[in-house]
């Protein structure tokens, strides 16, 4: 099997790539740094290619595809993302726009184009990864990263289930995790008050319900709870919660 990852230096995207390698699983490795590319190829013990872009400007996207579809990719991971914590009206569009781009445009655009070559073989996993914020009905302080997620979770879902009436051999699943120990906390200005997994653990448990073709996958017991409970509260209420959270959790 062959599978590219995006956002693959860092985090989950670098996790999932040495448990994929463990299962002898040959690697395209997407990011913007060679050097953590390169040292990660080093400690893996499978064919690996990295290739070094920007995702978020949409021709280099359309040129990865364009590089790697005859590659015969069995496995897609949309993990590369990034987000910003701070109010909306104060926040630069200079880093609102690339949001946008590289979690919805560049996710958007790898499924469509990959799920057609998947449709055509009848086979392949696609893994969209979203968070726990696009269970919610907004994200005061961090507005346009819940956005952002609450598409690839609307998408992704959507899409499976017209992969089920197809009765496709397709999977594409939704990876929806809680807070986790990244470099993603850093980029986004934000100190998590709550224990966070670890991307290690996040990493296996989530290639492994890929593999059992879930739809949703939430990592750890809490956020499951989180996820059921929310559905009791007004969407104002979890406004008001999500609000209180991301402001504890901001960095001064």
């Amino acid at each position: 099997m062959k599978a590219l990852i995006t956002g693959a230096s860092s985090g989950i995207g670098l996790e999932m790539a040495k448990y994929l390698a463990s299962r002898k699983v040959e690697l395209i490795l997407v990011a913007r740094s060679r050097e953590k590319l390169e040292k990660l190829q080093e400690q893996l013990n499978t064919k690996t290619t990295i290739i070094v872009t920007d995702l978020s400007i949409e021709q280099k996207v359309k040129e990865l595809y364009v590089l790697t579809k005859n590659e015969n990719i069995d496995i897609l991971i949309n993990n590369a993302g990034f987000g910003y914590c701070g109010d909306f009206d104060k926040g630069e569009l200079t880093v609102d726009i690339p949001m946008i781009e590289t979690n919805v445009k560049a996710v958007h655009i790898l499924t469509k184009a990959y799920l057609r070559d998947m449709i055509k073989k009848d086979s392949g996993y696609i893994l969209n990864v979203s968070s726990s914020a696009g269970f919610l009905p907004g994200g005061p302080l961090m507005a346009t990263y819940y956005a952002t997620k609450s598409y690839v979770l609307s998408l992704t879902e959507a899409i499976y289930y017209e992969l089920k009436k197809k009765k496709s051999n397709v999977s594409i699943s939704c990876l929806c995790p809680g807070p986790v120990k990244t470099n993603f906390n850093m980029r986004a200005n934000v100190e998590f008050k709550v224990k966070a997994m670890s991307s290690k653990e996040v990493a296996k448990y989530t290639i492994d319900e890929m593999f059992k073709k879930k739809m949703l996958i939430i990592p750890g017991f809490k956020m499951k709870c989180v996820k059921f409970f929310s559905h009791f509260l007004s969407d104002k209420s979890l406004l008001r919660k999500t609000y209180r959270i991301q402001y504890k959790k901001r960095k001064k």
